[in-house]
Order: C-alpha cells, then sequence, then structure tokens
C-alpha cells in the first residue's frame, strides 16, 4: 500500500526501543503513551489466547525526528501486546460524552501513531470530544490484519464503552476512524460487530455483554473495505453512519475503495452516509492543512458532519444518528 511520502523520510532518522519486560517473567510490555497525560490501557488481559504469549514481553520500538529535533514519536512497530492511549475531554469546552478511536495507517507495515493519532488529541479536545489511539498487531511482526488487527479494533470499542461511566463518556457516543490500512480495521466494525459478539460471548470475559458496534465509523483515504472484495457484503441492519474522505485522482487506488464503500452503503439507503473525494492531493497526510488545498479542511467537514448527527450535544441526549439507526432498521425490518 502506498504510504505518504513526507513522513517515510522521517523512518530512518532515528528510532529508539521501549524498555523490554523482563523476559525471564514473560509479563507483558506496556508502553509509555506517546503523549503526556495519556493513559494506556493493554486491549487483553495477560494470558489471553489472543496473545502470542511467547511474545507479549517484547518492547515495542518507535521513531522520531532529529531533523526537526523532536522527540516526538512519530510511527511504532513490533506490537505484541495492543494497547490503547486515552485523552480524555476537560471541562472546557464542555465535555460531549463522545470519543473517537483513531486507528492509525502506516501498511500494515508500521502504525503512524504520531500524525494520524497523537495530532488529534489537541483538535477534538477543543470540540469537547475524547482521543483514543489505538496500537493494533502489524503484518509486519506477523500478524493477519483482517482477523487480528480488526479484533484489536473490536475489542477497543468495547474496552472504551465498558469504562464510559468511569471516563465521562456517553455509551452511544463510541466510535472509531480510521486512516489508509487503519480504514481496513475501521470498516469492518461498521459491518460484523454481531460476528465478533456472538464469537467472542465467553460468559468468563468481563467484556462479553458489552457491545461492539461503533456508533460512528470514519473511513479516512482507505485501503480496501469489505465491499472491494465482496460488493454484496451483508450490510446491518443497524449500521452505523460512516463519513469517507479522500484525495481522487492523486491517490486514484484509495479513492476508487473509498467509493467501493460509498457505493455499496449508498445503494442499501444506509442514513447519514457522507463522502468527499477532492480534486486535488495525494495519499495521507492526517491533519494538516496540505499547503492550503481544499483536501486540508476534510476535518472541517468531518466535525460539520458530527455535530450534525448530535454527538456534539450534551451526555445522554438522544443523538439524530441513533433515532436515523432505529429507523433504518425499522424499515429493513419490514
Amino acid at each position: 500500500m502506498k504510504l505518504s511520502p513526507g513522513p517515510l523520510v522521517l523512518i530512518l532518522v532515528c528510532c529508539h526501543v521501549a524498555l523490554a519486560q523482563d523476559p525471564a517473567t514473560k509479563a507483558p510490555f506496556v508502553p509509555e503513551p506517546i503523549l503526556q497525560n495519556g493513559q494506556v490501557l493493554s486491549l487483553y488481559p495477560t494470558g489471553s489466547s489472543r496473545l502470542k504469549q511467547d511474545r507479549v514481553h517484547e518492547a515495542e520500538k518507535y521513531n522520531t525526528s532529529l531533523k526537526n529535533k523532536s522527540d516526538k514519536t512519530l510511527n511504532v512497530i513490533n506490537i505484541h501486546n495492543p494497547s490503547i492511549e486515552v485523552h480524555l475531554a476537560g471541562d472546557e469546552p464542555p465535555n460531549t460524552g463522545a470519543a473517537v478511536i483513531i486507528a492509525p495507517g502506516g501498511g500494515h507495515q508500521i502504525l503512524w501513531v504520531g500524525p494520524e493519532g497523537g495530532d488529534f488529541v489537541a483538535f477534538f479536545k477543543k470540540q469537547g470530544v475524547s482521543t483514543i489511539i489505538l496500537r493494533n498487531r502489524l503484518r509486519v511482526d506477523g500478524y493477519e490484519p483482517k482477523t487480528d488487527a480488526v479484533n484489536d479494533a473490536f475489542q477497543a470499542i468495547r474496552l472504551v464503552r465498558s469504562h464510559a461511566a468511569e471516563w465521562k463518556l456517553d455509551p452511544a457516543k463510541i466510535g472509531i476512524m480510521g486512516f489508509s490500512a487503519g480504514a481496513e480495521l475501521s470498516a469492518p466494525t461498521a459491518l460484523f460487530f454481531d460476528d465478533f459478539e456472538r464469537e467472542n460471548s465467553d460468559p468468563a470475559d468481563p467484556l462479553a455483554k458489552v457491545s461492539a458496534r461503533p456508533d460512528f465509523v470514519g473511513v479516512i483515504y482507505p485501503g480496501p473495505t469489505p465491499f472491494t472484495q465482496d460488493a454484496a457484503t451483508k450490510i446491518p441492519k443497524n449500521v452505523p453512519p460512516s463519513f469517507i474522505a479522500s484525495a481522487g485522482s492523486g491517490d486514484r487506488i484509495h479513492a476508487l475503495w473509498a467509493a467501493d464503500y460509498f457505493t455499496a452503503m449508498l445503494k442499501a439507503g444506509v442514513p447519514n452516509l457522507e463522502m468527499h473525494i477532492y480534486g486535488n492531493g495525494g495519499h495521507g497526510g492526517g491533519l494538516t492543512a496540505r499547503g492550503g488545498i481544499p483536501f486540508g479542511t476534510w476535518t472541517d467537514r468531518y466535525i460539520d458532519w458530527f455535530k450534525d448527527l448530535g454527538f456534539l450535544g450534551k451526555p445522554g441526549a438522544q443523538t439524530k444518528a441513533a433515532i436515523d439507526v432505529e429507523a433504518f432498521a425499522k424499515k429493513k425490518e419490514k
């Protein structure tokens, strides 16, 4: 998968490895947050059958930029104990109770936790929205994106929702946004949450009864979605609303994959579906202004959409999104 040409140069600038846990104890490695005040939680309990117990103690490897005289973490590899990094909204502006789980891209070879993760914390905090950065497992480290990484995304949704009361979140305002390869995780969460819940319903699992369904989904310059492989992929009756954005001809393959997702959803009549394909621009870029081109304002369009669906309202108030999902589900039942 094509990567953003700018950050790729920085991979070679500086690399460091976090201190590993003692291999003799096999204690899971738990990373430090990439941003100050972040809270890191492992997705799975110690000893989980989903983890490779012979590797879960290994330290993650990080890349930063000496060129820009910054120790800011740009990307990470060697993730064997997947986790979330939690940044909660404050009291000012008022906390909306909404939380966006961000799945960074990187072609399943690296994870751009900086430009497609940490950079969004301040952006969403200004809207009263909490940001959760997902560190999922990667193909380069021996994992399968369609199963291992997608399961990490579902587990993240469950884990965040299970902490809703503690973190002052609205359990009906928890969603996910994926970038590039990360969109290969966010797109399936809109479709296969029932399957995940059915396959992960062991009574011994403390999250077994927590919904894995996202309340909204972001699909940003995506990799291939399930509709690329099968245009007739079943869409659940309570499918959440989706926001899709990509450059057009300058990022043609990803734009086509975005169109696969949008077209299938549109044919099904899914409500509150929105897509922006921009005439100028290339792949990647995250939150950057991209030199002032329209594609650099896609985040403004996202906030317009988010507000219109009621996610920026007071916690506990039913959203327009939820009302429309319920109406669509009843229509599908007839």
